[in-house]
């Protein structure tokens, strides 16, 4: 569950959304890391490629019958087309573009039909050491669609079974009285292997779940619900990502409550617990898709935005400044007020980096709060006297702050 956004598209027609899904309800982000394993590695797809195109060149070249040069060509075309489809995807999500996975579904199918035609046409030439090194060949292969494909268990029992039914054909066809019992022996396969598939996918989605879950406790702060500082830093990389500084830049905003400390001391933690949850909801009202809002500890909240211009950001905020500010109506009746003090700084122009950008908007933070509080300056702002009163005053109070940059980070 490295990748939140794994990037490859989910599928858009009837038949490969059904190939492509089971009934288990999953989140979207599980199902996209599931549609993700429909490509795997390169590696290990260039391995099956070679294997098969291998055996059906071999075997058209022993056996030159028209029927079997024709597998092969068939064989080596889906193969190809597989390759290609695959480059693409790996390119298009590199690109941030859509990926052909309808098309990646139906050419799977495709391969699993042409696996179990090669050891058709094979049993019934009756040459029997060819017919067995094509039959293992399949036979390997269908075993490896069964974990190929465990993340889309209904597309691994239609790929194994378009492969065992083919072969079952020319088994039964092939004059072996001994083959008959491939009858039986084939649905009894394709049933087991597709239990196994879908036995091994309820098990990759618990664990995909559990993942999840433990990727959310190290990321998510439990009071808000907002990100936390691992969040944070991660939200500015995605951002880093997307964006190239000099076209699209984006603004942090660093929150500090006013008049928090004395909410604690009068009326104790859990009703201060309950006003910073109540900032947080506040606060997502505020974001735009892609914007990440996120709590550094105690009283202090971070908002990470796709807005660049300085004025937007003012803007921003402003807004920000109101709503925190307004009244807080707790059970009971009784009602609290707290201000906030914003300070923004925006890359690339106040810093490339995480650890620079939240030094500036620190910096912006304490002109707003010279200012009386319950105000939003810009790092633009900050002059040398400034600056130079700013690093005076940190390195004169042992502030826990001086070292959440780096823990951050």
């Amino acid at each position: 569950m490295g990748n939140e956004t794994h990037g490859f598209s989910a599928p858009r027609w009837r038949l490969t959304r059904w190939l492509a899904t089971t009934s288990q309800r999953v989140p979207d982000d599980v199902r996209a890391a599931l549609i993700a394993q429909l490509f795997g590695t390169l590696p290990i797809f260039l391995g099956g490629i070679v294997n098969t195109t291998a055996i059906a060149i071999l075997v058209a070249i022993w056996h030159p019958s028209p029927l079997l040069i024709a597998w092969c060509c068939l064989e080596i075309a889906i193969s190809l087309g597989r390759l290609a489809v695959m480059i693409h995807a790996l390119r298009a999500v590199r690109r941030g573009g859509r990926t052909f996975t309808d098309l990646t579904i139906l050419l799977a199918v495709a391969w699993g039909f042409t696996t179990g035609l090669g050891a058709c046409l094979a049993l019934l030439t009756g040459d029997w050491p060819t017919a067995i090194v094509v039959c293992i060949s399949a036979a390997g292969m269908i075993g490896g669609m069964c974990f190929r494909y465990v993340g889309t268990p209904r597309l691994a029992t239609a790929v194994i079974g378009g492969a065992l039914l083919p072969a079952t054909a020319g088994a039964l066809m092939s004059g072996n009285t001994i083959l008959l019992i491939s009858a039986v022996q084939a649905p009894a396969l394709l049933l087991a292997m597709s239990m196994a598939a879908f036995q091994l996918h309820r098990m990759l989605v618990a664990t995909m779940m559990a993942e999840r879950e433990n990727l959310q406790r190290t990321r998510v702060d439990a009071l808000t619900g907002l990100a936390n500082r691992n969040g944070l830093t991660r939200a500015f990389e995605t951002h880093l990502a997307a964006r190239e500084f000099e076209d699209a830049p984006f603004a942090l905003l660093y929150l500090d409550l006013d008049g928090f400390k004395a909410i604690n001391d009068t009326h104790g933690h859990l009703v201060g617990d309950r006003i910073l949850a109540m900032v947080a909801e506040r606060m997502r009202v505020l974001l735009a898709s892609g914007d990440t809002a996120g709590r550094l500890g105690g009283d202090e909240f971070v908002i990470l935005t796709a807005i660049g211009a300085e004025a937007e950001a003012l803007a921003l905020g402003q807004a920000a400044l109101a709503a925190i500010s307004a009244p807080y109506l707790l059970s009971g009746g009784q009602t609290l007020r707290i201000g906030v003090s914003i300070g923004i700084a925006i890359a690339p122009h106040d810093g490339r980096d995480w650890n620079m950008l939240m030094t500036r908007a620190d910096s912006a933070l304490y002109v707003a709060k010279s200012r009386g509080k319950a105000q939003v300056a810009l790092a633009s702002e900050v002059d040398g006297d400034t600056r130079a009163l700013w690093e005076a005053r940190r390195q004169a109070e042992s502030d826990p702050r001086d070292h959440r940059f780096a823990a951050a980070g």
